[in-house]
């Protein structure tokens, strides 16, 4: 069986370690754990691994945010993967900090990558959504999720990328399902 995760994020050392990021980081984690490196290719940033007998395919997309369902749908075709086994990870305004909620399918819920992801496959797609908290004012939310991480959040972000992680990789291995009543908090 194989798996595509994807990690929603922007390229370029300005996007380093913002709350915006937070897909690449959560996948960037796992190519670690791994010990696989991502290497530059069409759309994406791309590694492979296996994960208890399945196939793992990673993309951080190089398109930026705002047109990351090229880079999904691409790597979908490219690979064969079915819907059912595509997760997006991704960073969400309406969630308090490091709250994960998973769904199977929904809305973009405002979220510009989501909506791009949406107007290419549909919205019949697995998406785990990290919280960053909704600290900003009326018509600073670009600012605020282009900016860093607090020193507080800082401290929390790696035990947050790794329960993330690692309902990604449930996600492979025991299922939707699994990972649904397991790691919404």
């Amino acid at each position: 069986m194989k798996y595509l995760l994807v990690g929603l994020g922007n390229i370029g050392y300005e996007y380093e370690g913002t709350r915006h990021n937070i897909g690449f980081e959560i996948l960037d984690y796992m190519a670690g754990k791994k010990e696989v490196v991502f290497k530059q290719d069409r759309l994406a940033y791309f590694a492979e691994l296996a994960h208890r007998g399945r196939k793992v395919y990673l993309i951080k997309p190089t398109t930026y945010m705002n047109l990351s369902g090229k880079a999904v749908l691409y790597w979908m075709n490219k690979l064969d993967i079915p819907l059912k086994h595509v997760l997006v990870n991704v960073d969400d305004i309406n969630l308090e900090f490091g709250k994960i909620r998973v769904r199977k399918q929904g809305s973009d819920g405002g979220h510009n990558g989501l909506k791009d992801i949406q107007d290419k496959i549909g919205k019949e797609y697995g998406r785990l959504r990290v919280g960053v908290g909704n600290e900003f004012s009326k018509g600073q939310q670009a600012d605020y999720v282009l900016s860093k991480w607090s020193a507080e959040q800082s401290e929390k972000l790696p035990e947050i990328i790794e329960k993330a992680a690692n309902a990604n990789l449930d996600f492979v291995f025991r299922g939707f399902d699994y990972v649904l009543n397991n790691y919404n908090n």
